[in-house]
């Protein structure tokens, strides 16, 4: 029998995840179950498209329900505070260098933590896991969409 493997996120991550949920099961599924209960109250329900679109909505909103559950059941809340040493791991901000000696910053987080506009690269992107267990002034090579980037490891913080 397989285990469930853990999935680290941020507090923040976990919160968002909790709050989501939070709002599917008292927002959304109540309104979804009166939009079924109104549907069914016009009649025939084989020609009812009200009644057939507010039970696929049902479907998804359970669906979500039921993913979030699993990933806060396998949540592992990593707090990068609490963390030191000199490797990137899981919450780590590490600043690089790229090609050009210019400059960037991404914090290592979970994968739907990731937007890489806010600097947050999930440890599961293949820049995050080639930064994972690489060490300040360390050269980090990676094959990205866009053809294979070039970094150094300027610093790692845990903040």
């Amino acid at each position: 029998m397989a285990t469930a493997e853990k999935m680290p996120m941020l507090a923040e991550g976990h919160k968002l995840l909790s709050d989501e949920l939070h709002r599917l099961k008292t927002i959304e599924r109540p309104e979804v179950i009166d939009a079924i209960e109104e549907a069914r109250a016009h009649g025939d329900l084989s020609e009812n498209a009200e009644y057939h679109a507010a039970k696929e909505r049902q479907g998804q909103i359970e669906a979500m329900i039921a993913d979030i559950e699993d990933r806060l059941s396998r949540a592992m809340v990593i707090d990068p505070k609490t963390l030191s040493g000199n490797k990137v791991v899981f919450g780590a901000t590490v600043h690089l260098l790229d090609d050009d000696d210019k400059a960037v910053v991404y914090q290592i987080v979970g994968e739907r933590e990731a937007d890489a506009k806010r600097g947050r690269i999930s440890y599961n992107s293949p820049l995050g896991r080639a930064l994972i267990g690489r060490q300040v002034d360390e050269d980090v090579e990676v094959t990205v969409p866009s053809g294979d980037r070039y970094y150094s490891v300027a610093k790692i913080e845990f903040i």
